[in-house]
């Protein structure tokens, strides 16, 4: 989130524009909630999940353990497209958690594999950064668990390293969850997990942030539960795996959070300019908060990006 001023010449004051940046989910316990300004006169606003309320996180925690018992029970792997940073650490801090919690003894073994050199060293920042942890995260500490370094992580790191790994567990009925860049199967290294895998139905894909229209991750995602095809590099490959969505994991911030942060400045911003989103999460958004506005006394315009 950033903010400047902007003077304006014919009032002969100051106008303070606030840009929220993607704001993400409140309840993170590797991050601090995203604190509204104090003020803002303009704000510009992220409305990418403008339309919708994500899962809480018991609810995605548990989406999250029946993707990876299926595969457990089919002997194969769950794929997870994620962003090196912030989701990726978000998904081993859950998974360490439900690993730990797990009285199945194949959830002992299971491996977890980060197949991304920068997700790595992200993550290897994040744990230096453990005095900004929240509490649940600092009691997990303090009984000797270690959420972002636990026995069953692996990382995977050079080229030759990463096509080996993509032809063991796509040979072999070895559990396992990948997590690889990118985030929408645009590129990266879980294209090659895609290439391997969609056409096998004991394997998963499982959808934790935004895809958006155009992307790989998106026909996947909606096409993929109607037994439809996609084309990666070049190559048409039909999808027979299962595929999994689960809000909350997103670095964009639900509806209820968004309206939170707004509500949040002390007094309300004159103008709102919705960006970032798909014309019916904007409108939706613009619908929330001129309804908000409306009940409370606040004059507010809130317009949306073309």
């Amino acid at each position: 989130m950033s903010s400047g001023p902007r003077d304006d010449e014919a009032e002969g004051a100051t106008t303070r524009i606030v840009f929220s940046g993607d704001l993400g989910a409140p309840n993170s316990p590797l991050l601090p909630a995203p604190d509204p300004p104090e003020r803002a006169d303009i704000l510009v606003l992220e409305s990418t999940y403008g339309d919708r309320v994500h899962e809480d996180r018991s609810t995605r925690q548990a989406r999250l353990k029946a993707a990876i018992d299926h595969a457990l029970e089919n002997n194969g792997t769950v794929v997870i497209p994620a962003f090196s940073i912030g989701r990726t650490q978000e998904l081993l801090y859950e998974l360490e958690d439900l690993i730990h919690q797990a009285t199945d003894p194949h959830w002992q073994d299971l491996e977890i594999i980060v197949d991304s050199p920068l997700a790595a060293r992200f993550t290897e920042a994040y744990r230096d950064l453990k005095p900004y942890w929240d509490l649940e995260a600092h009691e997990r500490l303090d009984h000797g668990r270690h959420p972002l370094a636990f026995a069953n992580l692996y990382t995977v790191d050079s080229h030759e390293e990463h096509l080996q790994t993509v032809d063991y567990l796509a040979r072999t009925g070895r559990p396992a969850v990948v997590i690889a860049a990118s985030g929408m199967a645009a590129g990266g290294r879980v294209v090659n997990y895609l290439k391997r895998m969609l056409g096998d139905e004991r394997h998963d894909v499982l959808f934790v942030g935004y895809q958006a229209e155009g992307t790989p991750g998106r026909a996947i995602q909606r096409h993929g539960p109607r037994g439809g095809w996609v084309q990666l590099d070049g190559e048409r490959i039909d999808i027979r795996a299962g595929i999994h969505t689960i809000g909350g994991y997103s670095a964009h911030a639900a509806q209820n959070d968004l309206l939170a942060f707004i509500q949040g400045i002390p007094q309300a911003p004159k103008e709102i300019r919705l960006i970032h989103g798909e014309r019916d999460a904007r409108e939706a958004l613009k619908t929330e908060i001129e309804t908000w506005a409306e009940a409370n006394g606040q004059a507010v315009q809130v317009t949306c990006a073309a």
